[in-house]
């Protein structure tokens, strides 16, 4: 089985040593330490396990490390830049919008990709856009409204 013997993650070319086949989930976080991407269902459906590759929002469990070759992996971890969080993720801890948490990086994940591709969604396109997501305890409103309030204060993108 062949082997991936490197990584493009938050900026940084990373070294594993991990077959090829296994899901980026289980190389992220059990051989990289980055645990910030959860595994949910592990079928593709509640999106807590969502990074971006190449600026996409992907299910990182489905998605074999084989796969992904030089592209550029974003994670939750990988969204402070010089000691500040991201915009959205300032909005998340401001409107309170996450109860347990478990689903907050897959959520924000999917929101700053939004964001870039559209830095003043309207609330239908922030429905749309979150629909690979669930949140089992049902902070959709406060979630919705953090997006919102990223977009207002910093043009959505950054």
């Amino acid at each position: 089985m062949p082997k991936v013997t490197e990584l493009h993650v938050n900026g940084k070319t990373l070294g594993v040593d991990a077959d090829s086949e296994r899901s980026l989930l289980s190389v992220l976080r059990d051989d990289l330490d980055l645990t910030g991407a959860k595994y949910g269902c592990g079928e593709g459906q509640c999106g807590a396990c969502t990074v971006l590759i190449e600026g996409t929002p992907t299910h990182s469990c489905l998605t074999q490390v084989g796969k992904v070759g030089q592209k550029k992996i974003i994670t939750i971890e990988g969204l402070e830049q010089h000691g500040r969080l991201h915009p959205l993720q300032e909005a998340f801890l401001e409107i309170g919008a996450m109860q347990c948490a478990y689903c907050t990086a897959g959520m924000v994940m999917s929101g700053v990709a939004l964001l870039r591709r559209t830095p003043n969604p309207s609330r239908e396109d922030i429905v749309r856009s979150m629909e690979g997501n669930i949140c089992r305890c049902g902070t959709y409103p406060r979630i919705i409204a953090a997006i919102q309030r990223a977009a207002a204060t910093s043009g959505g993108a950054k």
